[in-house]
Protein backbone atom coordinates (compact mmCIF):
# COMPACT_ATOMS: atom_id res chain seq x y z
CA UNK A 1 0.00 0.00 0.00
CA UNK A 2 1.34 3.43 -0.95
CA UNK A 3 1.91 5.62 2.10
CA UNK A 4 1.37 9.36 2.37
CA UNK A 5 5.12 9.93 2.49
CA UNK A 6 5.41 8.32 -0.98
CA UNK A 7 2.64 10.28 -2.71
CA UNK A 8 4.32 12.31 -5.49
CA UNK A 9 4.75 15.18 -6.11
CA UNK A 10 4.38 15.89 -2.37
CA UNK A 11 5.48 14.10 0.75
CA UNK A 12 5.42 14.42 4.52
CA UNK A 13 8.53 15.63 6.35
CA UNK A 14 9.05 15.29 10.09
CA UNK A 15 11.01 18.39 11.14
CA UNK A 16 12.29 20.27 14.15
CA UNK A 17 12.86 23.96 14.74
CA UNK A 18 16.58 24.67 14.36
CA UNK A 19 16.49 28.40 15.19
CA UNK A 20 14.32 31.50 15.02
CA UNK A 21 15.06 35.11 14.04
CA UNK A 22 12.85 38.17 14.30
CA UNK A 23 12.90 40.07 10.99
CA UNK A 24 10.84 43.07 12.09
CA UNK A 25 7.68 44.02 13.96
CA UNK A 26 5.47 41.91 11.68
CA UNK A 27 7.61 38.92 10.73
CA UNK A 28 9.70 36.15 12.24
CA UNK A 29 11.81 33.59 10.38
CA UNK A 30 11.88 29.99 11.56
CA UNK A 31 14.49 27.57 10.25
CA UNK A 32 13.53 23.90 10.19
CA UNK A 33 15.85 20.92 9.91
CA UNK A 34 15.66 17.13 9.86
CA UNK A 35 16.93 14.09 7.93
CA UNK A 36 13.70 13.97 5.91
CA UNK A 37 14.71 17.16 4.09
CA UNK A 38 17.16 15.15 1.99
CA UNK A 39 14.08 14.32 -0.14
CA UNK A 40 12.80 17.91 -0.28
CA UNK A 41 13.19 19.82 -3.55
CA UNK A 42 11.52 22.87 -5.07
CA UNK A 43 11.95 25.44 -7.84
CA UNK A 44 11.23 28.14 -5.26
CA UNK A 45 9.20 31.17 -6.33
CA UNK A 46 5.89 31.13 -4.38
CA UNK A 47 6.16 27.46 -3.41
CA UNK A 48 3.23 26.66 -1.11
CA UNK A 49 3.67 24.29 1.83
CA UNK A 50 1.23 22.80 4.34
CA UNK A 51 2.54 23.04 7.88
CA UNK A 52 1.08 21.02 10.76
CA UNK A 53 1.61 22.40 14.26
CA UNK A 54 0.89 20.90 17.68
CA UNK A 55 -1.63 22.36 20.09
CA UNK A 56 -0.29 23.70 23.41
CA UNK A 57 0.55 20.73 25.62
CA UNK A 58 1.25 18.40 22.67
CA UNK A 59 4.84 17.35 21.98
CA UNK A 60 4.19 16.92 18.25
CA UNK A 61 1.34 17.50 15.77
CA UNK A 62 -1.18 14.71 15.34
CA UNK A 63 -1.65 13.76 11.67
CA UNK A 64 -2.67 10.19 10.69
CA UNK A 65 -0.04 9.72 7.97
CA UNK A 66 -0.29 5.96 8.48
CA UNK A 67 -3.61 6.11 6.63
CA UNK A 68 -1.79 6.60 3.34
CA UNK A 69 -3.83 8.35 0.67
CA UNK A 70 -6.77 8.53 3.09
CA UNK A 71 -4.82 10.62 5.59
CA UNK A 72 -6.86 13.79 5.06
CA UNK A 73 -10.22 12.08 5.62
CA UNK A 74 -8.88 10.54 8.81
CA UNK A 75 -7.37 13.89 9.81
CA UNK A 76 -10.68 15.71 9.44
CA UNK A 77 -12.41 13.02 11.50
CA UNK A 78 -10.25 13.79 14.54
CA UNK A 79 -11.55 16.26 17.16
CA UNK A 80 -10.59 19.84 16.26
CA UNK A 81 -8.73 20.35 19.53
CA UNK A 82 -6.72 17.16 18.97
CA UNK A 83 -5.80 17.14 15.29
CA UNK A 84 -2.84 19.33 14.30
CA UNK A 85 -3.25 22.97 13.37
CA UNK A 86 -2.92 22.99 9.57
CA UNK A 87 -1.82 26.16 7.79
CA UNK A 88 -0.40 27.11 4.38
CA UNK A 89 2.93 28.94 4.17
CA UNK A 90 5.49 29.83 1.53
CA UNK A 91 8.96 28.35 1.28
CA UNK A 92 11.32 31.27 1.85
CA UNK A 93 14.57 29.42 1.21
CA UNK A 94 15.87 25.87 0.80
CA UNK A 95 19.43 24.79 1.61
CA UNK A 96 21.29 21.49 1.55
CA UNK A 97 24.46 20.44 3.37
CA UNK A 98 23.05 20.82 5.93
CA UNK A 99 19.43 20.27 4.92
CA UNK A 100 17.33 23.23 6.10
CA UNK A 101 14.36 25.32 5.02
CA UNK A 102 13.22 28.77 6.12
CA UNK A 103 9.60 29.81 6.56
CA UNK A 104 8.66 33.41 7.41
CA UNK A 105 5.62 33.90 9.65
CA UNK A 106 3.54 37.09 9.62
CA UNK A 107 2.70 38.16 13.17
CA UNK A 108 -0.42 39.98 14.29
CA UNK A 109 -1.56 41.11 17.76
CA UNK A 110 -4.81 39.17 17.31
CA UNK A 111 -3.25 36.29 15.40
CA UNK A 112 -4.56 32.75 15.46
CA UNK A 113 -2.99 29.52 16.77
CA UNK A 114 -0.26 29.38 14.11
CA UNK A 115 0.78 32.95 14.86
CA UNK A 116 0.89 32.20 18.59
CA UNK A 117 2.93 29.05 17.94
CA UNK A 118 5.45 30.99 15.85
CA UNK A 119 5.89 33.64 18.56
CA UNK A 120 6.88 31.04 21.16
CA UNK A 121 8.70 28.56 18.87
CA UNK A 122 12.03 27.30 20.18
CA UNK A 123 14.79 24.99 18.99
CA UNK A 124 13.69 21.37 19.14
CA UNK A 125 9.97 22.00 18.67
CA UNK A 126 8.51 19.36 16.35
CA UNK A 127 6.30 19.97 13.31
CA UNK A 128 5.12 18.06 10.24
CA UNK A 129 5.38 19.48 6.75
CA UNK A 130 3.65 18.48 3.53
CA UNK A 131 5.96 19.70 0.79
CA UNK A 132 7.37 18.92 -2.66
CA UNK A 133 9.57 16.00 -3.61
CA UNK A 134 9.77 17.13 -7.26
CA UNK A 135 11.04 20.52 -8.40
CA UNK A 136 8.06 21.53 -10.55
CA UNK A 137 4.74 21.03 -8.79
CA UNK A 138 1.24 22.46 -8.40
CA UNK A 139 2.26 24.35 -5.23
CA UNK A 140 4.00 26.96 -7.42
CA UNK A 141 1.61 29.60 -8.80
CA UNK A 142 4.04 32.22 -10.17
CA UNK A 143 4.31 31.16 -13.82
CA UNK A 144 4.91 34.03 -16.24
CA UNK A 145 4.37 33.22 -19.93
CA UNK A 146 7.49 32.76 -22.03
CA UNK A 147 6.88 36.07 -23.82
CA UNK A 148 6.54 38.15 -20.63
CA UNK A 149 8.92 41.13 -20.69
CA UNK A 150 7.69 42.64 -17.41
CA UNK A 151 6.01 41.53 -14.20
CA UNK A 152 3.76 43.39 -11.79
CA UNK A 153 3.83 42.17 -8.20
CA UNK A 154 1.67 43.23 -5.28
CA UNK A 155 1.82 41.65 -1.82
CA UNK A 156 0.87 42.55 1.72
CA UNK A 157 2.86 41.33 4.73
CA UNK A 158 1.33 37.84 4.57
CA UNK A 159 2.55 37.40 0.98
CA UNK A 160 5.84 39.24 1.46
CA UNK A 161 7.84 35.99 1.86
CA UNK A 162 6.46 34.75 -1.47
CA UNK A 163 7.19 38.06 -3.20
CA UNK A 164 10.74 38.06 -1.83
CA UNK A 165 11.32 34.50 -3.01
CA UNK A 166 9.94 35.34 -6.46
CA UNK A 167 12.18 38.40 -6.81
CA UNK A 168 15.22 36.29 -6.02
CA UNK A 169 14.50 34.07 -9.05
CA UNK A 170 13.83 36.78 -11.66
CA UNK A 171 16.36 37.13 -14.51
CA UNK A 172 18.28 40.32 -15.28
CA UNK A 173 16.44 41.08 -18.54
CA UNK A 174 13.03 41.27 -16.87
CA UNK A 175 11.39 44.50 -15.67
CA UNK A 176 9.55 44.23 -12.35
CA UNK A 177 7.22 46.75 -10.71
CA UNK A 178 6.62 45.74 -7.11
CA UNK A 179 4.31 47.11 -4.40
CA UNK A 180 4.65 45.75 -0.88
CA UNK A 181 2.11 46.80 1.75
CA UNK A 182 3.33 46.43 5.35
CA UNK A 183 2.19 47.83 8.72
CA UNK A 184 5.45 49.30 10.03
CA UNK A 185 8.52 51.17 8.79
CA UNK A 186 10.82 48.52 10.24
CA UNK A 187 9.08 45.83 8.17
CA UNK A 188 11.12 46.99 5.18
CA UNK A 189 13.99 44.69 4.26
CA UNK A 190 16.51 44.19 1.45
CA UNK A 191 15.09 42.19 -1.47
CA UNK A 192 17.90 40.79 -3.64
CA UNK A 193 17.04 40.40 -7.32
CA UNK A 194 18.83 40.46 -10.67
CA UNK A 195 15.76 41.98 -12.35
CA UNK A 196 15.29 45.63 -13.29
CA UNK A 197 13.02 46.10 -10.27
CA UNK A 198 11.18 49.18 -9.01
CA UNK A 199 10.10 48.37 -5.45
CA UNK A 200 7.59 50.60 -3.64
CA UNK A 201 6.95 50.04 0.06
CA UNK A 202 3.45 51.03 1.12
CA UNK A 203 3.91 51.49 4.87
CA UNK A 204 0.62 51.89 6.72
CA UNK A 205 2.03 53.74 9.74
CA UNK A 206 3.61 56.28 7.37
CA UNK A 207 0.25 57.09 5.77
CA UNK A 208 1.02 55.44 2.44
CA UNK A 209 -1.65 55.61 -0.27
CA UNK A 210 -3.97 52.67 -0.73
CA UNK A 211 -2.65 49.82 -2.84
CA UNK A 212 -5.20 50.28 -5.62
CA UNK A 213 -4.40 54.00 -5.93
CA UNK A 214 -0.65 53.31 -5.93
CA UNK A 215 -0.85 50.66 -8.64
CA UNK A 216 -3.35 52.65 -10.72
CA UNK A 217 -1.04 55.71 -10.73
CA UNK A 218 2.00 53.80 -11.99
CA UNK A 219 3.10 53.90 -15.62
CA UNK A 220 3.16 50.32 -16.99
CA UNK A 221 6.40 48.95 -18.36
CA UNK A 222 6.79 46.36 -21.08
CA UNK A 223 4.50 45.29 -23.90
CA UNK A 224 3.75 41.78 -22.58
CA UNK A 225 3.23 42.06 -18.82
CA UNK A 226 2.36 39.35 -16.33
CA UNK A 227 0.89 40.06 -12.89
CA UNK A 228 1.08 38.21 -9.58
CA UNK A 229 -0.97 39.60 -6.68
CA UNK A 230 -1.41 37.95 -3.29
CA UNK A 231 -2.56 38.85 0.19
CA UNK A 232 -5.87 40.08 1.64
CA UNK A 233 -8.58 38.71 -0.63
CA UNK A 234 -10.62 41.91 -0.91
CA UNK A 235 -7.62 43.95 -2.05
CA UNK A 236 -6.53 41.16 -4.39
CA UNK A 237 -9.96 41.22 -6.09
CA UNK A 238 -9.83 45.02 -6.48
CA UNK A 239 -6.37 44.90 -8.05
CA UNK A 240 -7.30 42.05 -10.39
CA UNK A 241 -10.39 43.96 -11.50
CA UNK A 242 -8.23 47.03 -12.21
CA UNK A 243 -5.69 45.03 -14.21
CA UNK A 244 -8.26 43.16 -16.30
CA UNK A 245 -10.87 45.89 -16.81
CA UNK A 246 -8.91 49.14 -16.75
CA UNK A 247 -5.53 48.03 -18.08
CA UNK A 248 -7.14 45.37 -20.27
CA UNK A 249 -4.61 42.75 -19.25
CA UNK A 250 -5.56 39.25 -20.40
CA UNK A 251 -6.99 37.55 -17.32
CA UNK A 252 -4.88 34.48 -18.14
CA UNK A 253 -1.81 36.63 -17.44
CA UNK A 254 -2.92 37.52 -13.91
CA UNK A 255 -2.23 35.13 -11.03
CA UNK A 256 -4.14 36.12 -7.91
CA UNK A 257 -4.17 34.42 -4.50
CA UNK A 258 -6.18 35.41 -1.44
CA UNK A 259 -4.20 34.49 1.68
CA UNK A 260 -6.71 35.90 4.17
CA UNK A 261 -9.88 37.99 4.39
CA UNK A 262 -10.40 41.10 6.51
CA UNK A 263 -12.92 40.42 9.30
CA UNK A 264 -12.44 36.63 9.31
CA UNK A 265 -10.22 34.46 11.48
CA UNK A 266 -7.79 32.05 9.84
CA UNK A 267 -10.16 29.13 10.45
CA UNK A 268 -13.20 31.05 9.16
CA UNK A 269 -11.34 32.05 5.98
CA UNK A 270 -10.17 28.48 5.34
CA UNK A 271 -13.73 27.21 5.84
CA UNK A 272 -15.13 29.82 3.45
CA UNK A 273 -12.44 29.01 0.85
CA UNK A 274 -13.17 25.30 1.12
Amino acid sequence: MKTATETAPFGFFSLQVARTRRLGPSMTRITFAGPDLARFTSAGRDQSLSLFLPHPGQSEPLVPVEEGDNWFTAFRALPEDVRAVMRSYTLREERHDPDEIDIDFALHPDGGPACRWAERAAAGDRVLLLGPVVTDNTGIRFRPPADADSVLIWADETALPAAAAILKTLPAHLKADVWLEVPHTDDRRPLPTAADARVTWLVQEEGAPGSLDAVRAAEPRGSNPYAWIAGESGTVKELRRHLVRERELDRRRVTFVGYWRRGLSEDQFRAAAA
